[in-house]
């Protein structure tokens, strides 16, 4: 087997339909070409013995070539067998890198040397000084600072609290469930001990009718798994006379107390009472409303009341700037209200709640996320709540399944079916169609040409046709062929999303090859400046879009930034793209593929699926590659055609 940085290289060659140039794999990993040469020399070599060879074209890249079908399958299935350790010896990609040093440098009491994290990673020091920037602004975000010391290295300084929830984010996986949480490889505790705390805080909960959620759960299991390590390594939290003292009368700190007893018992640890006011803090920031068999008007009745219409002045904000049409929906209205309790609460005390949905929701659900995103600015505009963008996406699954539930409540499109070749090819037809489309188009019935003019199509939205039907009608005609190919299923798909004027959503004025920009502020700046003078927007858009960035960032991996305005500013939706020449940090992630959104004022159409193409598009590692590669307008255009087929 091969070492991380070449098992990198190899599975980007047999994930990839085109040749990767050396300076794509080098910006991938954040090496230099020089290194990606010799990584491809070393890793030729040992892909000989393997059945594969590594074809260097000039001017084309690196192409991964199968000689020996058999053997390389069988060594495949080697490396993704012992992957799961290999990802373990020494991260090569620049975000598994930073983890790995936040890691360290979190479960460290003592300096950490440059030059033994070099050697763990196999990569210089000076690449690793340079992650070390990374690891500083993330650390800054908690208030710890990277305190250096010559010939002794680094270590963590920062208010206990605020170095727990850092351990909380960063130590454990944000993507994890809580069932890898408990089977974790990470040594902060055993499994023993982490089952002894989750079996204590199941009893307590049950007993004290105290509602958590899996993800709630999951977070209080990793915040007293973190302060049981503090406290062997006696670390201990402070908290004001002031604050404690309101903790101290709370329910949930008895229900901490008696937690705090069982895992003092199970684990021996001995519990300060600020670090019992601790576990009570993130009870009061993960508890969630126990419904027993009570009806939602019971419910309102029960929820506070500030709570109430906080959330209903969200929903009117999002319905002014967004339209989505779900501002009545109870259900909706019910639970944000019942969230955003806790989640005031989680504010108040500086906590971070892990979101392992986050990276999720905002790809496949961005309008709900950008609904979010507004519901966050109305909680600073009346309460200077500056909220996490984490809470933002727990906001956004409550939307999203209002938006949902809004789409199963639609009126399906009706049409009818023209057939010439038969009975048979008629109903075929007509099957087909129902299988693909479902309750979205309600099919009234079949007929042949010749009776088209006896029908009153007043109760149509349009005619599907394997003809082509000369004689004006008040309706539109669908020409398909009789066997239904995929092209035809694009043209009803396209009337049922009544936008067939966002087939296409750019120009050649709009699209910017290979710039050699440095920073995010500089691209917008560049982009808004082009638009501005086309006449495309006016002023105050390049603050609108910097204003959303400040929120969350917009990058959202696979080298893709998709920045927008805080609310919409054009009189259509459109897309001005940009690729870089070099990637640049955006917000934690690479990119190089830039697609500034604008959507067009008052628009009540169905944004998602205009997301959805958008996303379908940069999703794809080879397409944007593709993308980022292309060197003239023509060279794009062809790459955006062959991604839609």
């Amino acid at each position: 087997m091969f070492n991380s940085r070449l098992n990198t290289i190899f599975r980007q060659l047999v994930g990839s339909k085109t040749p990767l140039t050396g300076e794509q794999l080098a910006n991938l990993i954040q090496v230099s070409s020089r290194t990606i040469r010799n990584d491809i020399k070393e890793l030729d070599q040992l892909l000989s013995e393997q059945g594969a060879t590594i074809n260097s074209v000039r001017g084309t890249g690196y192409k991964l070539v199968v000689e020996d079908e058999e053997l390389f399958v069988k060594f495949l299935q080697e490396v993704i067998q012992n992957d799961p350790e290999q990802q373990d010896e020494a991260p090569s990609l620049p975000e598994e890198r930073i983890q790995f040093l936040l890691k360290k440098l979190l479960l460290s009491d003592s300096f950490v040397k440059l030059e033994d994290l070099a050697n763990e990673l196999y990569i210089s020091k000076s690449t690793v000084q340079n992650d070390m920037k990374d690891v500083k602004k993330i650390l800054e975000k908690f208030g710890i600072t990277l305190v250096k010391k010559p010939n002794y290295g680094f270590r963590l300084k920062g208010d206990e609290v605020k170095f727990r929830f850092c351990m909380s984010e960063y130590l454990f996986n944000r993507k994890e469930t809580e069932i890898e949480t408990f089977t974790s490889k990470l040594t902060i505790l055993s499994k023993e001990e982490m089952a002894d705390i989750r079996t204590v805080i199941l009893e307590q909960i049950q007993v004290n009718e105290i509602g958590l959620s899996d993800v709630g759960l999951s977070n209080l299991m990793i915040h007293i798994a973190i302060a049981c390590k503090r406290i062997r390594d006696e670390n201990y939290v402070s908290l004001y006379p002031k604050e404690l003292s309101e903790i101290l009368i709370t329910k949930e700190y008895e229900v901490a107390k008696n937690i705090v007893e069982q895992v003092e018992e199970r684990l021996h640890v001995s519990f300060p009472q600020s670090e019992v006011a601790y576990i009570a803090i993130h009870l009061l920031g993960t508890k969630v409303f126990k419904e027993k068999s009570i009806n939602s008007e019971e419910i309102r009745d029960m929820i506070d009341k500030k709570m109430y219409q906080l959330t209903q002045r969200m929903l009117e904000k999002i319905e002014q700037r967004m339209n989505l049409g779900i501002s009545d929906d109870r259900d909706l209205l019910i639970g944000m209200a019942i969230h955003l309790k806790p989640a005031i609460n989680r504010f108040r005390y500086g906590m971070n709640l892990r979101n392992p949905m986050l990276d999720s929701i905002k790809a496949n659900y961005p309008v709900a996320f950008e609904a979010g995103v507004i519901a966050g600015m109305v909680l600073k505009e009346e309460m200077a709540l500056d909220i996490h963008e984490n809470e933002i996406g727990y906001l956004a699954l409550h939307i999203g399944a209002a938006m949902e539930r809004r789409k199963i409540g639609k009126t399906p499109k009706r049409c009818i079916v023209v057939c010439a070749s038969g009975a048979g090819s008629a109903q075929l037809l007509f099957y087909k169609l129902r299988a693909k489309f479902g309750s979205r188009l309600e099919i009234l019935g079949t007929t042949e040409y010749y009776k088209l003019n006896e029908m009153s199509l007043h109760a149509l939205d349009f005619v599907i046709s394997t003809i082509p039907i000369s004689k004006p009608l008040s309706i539109p005609v669908i020409e398909v062929n009789s066997i239904l190919g995929g092209n035809d299923l694009e043209k009803v798909e396209k009337i049922l999303l009544e936008d067939s004027e966002q087939l296409e959503f750019t120009k050649e004025e709009l699209v910017f090859l290979q710039k050699k920009f440095e920073t995010k502020e500089e691209i917008i700046t560049f982009l808004g400046n082009q638009m501005t003078e086309q006449g495309l927007v006016g002023e105050g858009f390049i603050e609108a879009v910097f204003e959303r960035e400040k929120v969350s960032p917009t990058s959202f991996g696979n080298f893709v930034a998709i920045p927008h305005p805080i609310s919409p500013q054009t009189d259509h939706t459109f897309w001005v793209i940009c690729t870089l020449q070099k990637p640049i940090t955006w917000g934690d992630k690479p990119v190089q593929f830039v697609c500034l959104l604008c959507v067009e004022k008052n628009n009540n159409r169905d944004l998602q699926r205009m997301y959805d193409k958008l996303v379908h598009l940069v999703d794809n590692r080879d397409i944007v590659q593709q993308l980022i590669k292309a060197r003239s307008y023509y060279e794009f255009t062809q790459v955006f055609l062959r991604s839609k087929t």
